[in-house]
């Protein structure tokens, strides 16, 4: 095959993955697209049927109305509280996680014990343990520790299930780093704390990037735990979502739901359109081998 064969056939396949990728980007942001203009749309454009297009009278009012006055639950209050009781949870729940995983992570790379094999295997099992499963125990646990139907239960909740996902990135993340540095600095005498703050955090940017986005993501489209543990005044947004869009009685405003659902989606695409080349890198980074 000649080099300008060659050439062209690369051209091709470069066309066909284009070609492929434009197709599967256009799949993926069609409900996006949907949601958007709907939730711009009053509730006569909707109900006409043509849901792909563009609003005549566009108009910002739903938007408002799902913030602050659609009816959740008993009181018109929108979905505000539970944005910020959102925000009250992910936030210490995301810090503790991610510094306990790294000091657990770092630990189960470098430090040699007994068993600290079939620990971390422990642990990478508890990765993989679904919801459902741990709703009782933890429920007697909360019950146990009178942290039932509160946001410091939920943030517990949290904490400890993202543990293992936390800890398994800093340990293959931190397998990559030299022994010979951590050798080097313990024959000098120096302490655990002191080899973690001026040796391993310095070269864990990425990770930290990794393991923050991972769980910021997770807990803030958490379902089932806010609606198992949460309490009235301490649910987050996707449970009140849940309660807006289900509503059963009134007319079902779906451009006011439409709109809903973008706010509660948009600290996490915001997160992804800001720092996702961050996350990327952090994973090429040796974040997930090992």
């Amino acid at each position: 095959m000649t080099i300008k064969e060659t050439l062209k056939l690369n051209r091709t396949f470069e066309f066909i993955i284009a070609a492929i990728m434009l197709i599967l980007a256009t799949y993926f942001l069609i409900p996006l697209y949907l949601m958007i203009v709907n939730s711009l749309k009053p509730l006569s454009e909707i109900r006409g049927g043509n849901m792909l297009a563009l609003p005549i009278e566009a108009s910002l009012d739903h938007w408002k109305t799902a913030w602050s006055s659609a009816q959740i639950g008993v009181q018109p209050i929108g979905l505000r509280p539970y944005f910020i009781n959102s925000i009250k949870m992910v936030i210490p729940s995301v810090i503790i996680s991610t510094v306990m995983g790294s000091f657990s992570g770092f630990v189960l790379a470098k430090w040699r014990f007994k068993g600290d094999e079939i620990l971390f295997g422990l642990i990478l099992f508890g990765c993989f343990i679904p919801f459902q499963i741990v709703l009782i125990p933890t429920a007697k646990v909360l019950g146990m520790l009178h942290l039932a139907g509160s946001t410091q239960g939920l943030i517990l909740v949290h904490s400890v299930y993202g543990l293992g996902f936390t800890t398994l990135f800093f340990r293959n993340a931190y397998k990559t780093i030299p022994s010979e540095m951590i050798q080097a600095a313990q024959i000098d005498g120096a302490s655990f704390m002191y080899i973690f703050n001026r040796i391993i955090l310095p070269l864990s940017t990425p990770v930290f990037v990794v393991s923050i986005i991972w769980q910021t993501t997770n807990i803030w489209n958490d379902f089932l735990f806010g609606a198992s543990f949460g309490g009235a005044a301490s649910q987050p947004l996707t449970v009140a979502l849940n309660n807006l869009v289900s509503s059963s009685t009134g007319v079902k405003e779906y451009n006011v739901h439409f709109a809903g659902a973008l706010l509660a989606a948009l600290p996490t695409l915001i997160i992804y359109f800001v720092s996702g080349k961050y996350f990327v890198r952090g994973l090429t980074s040796g974040s997930v081998k090992g």
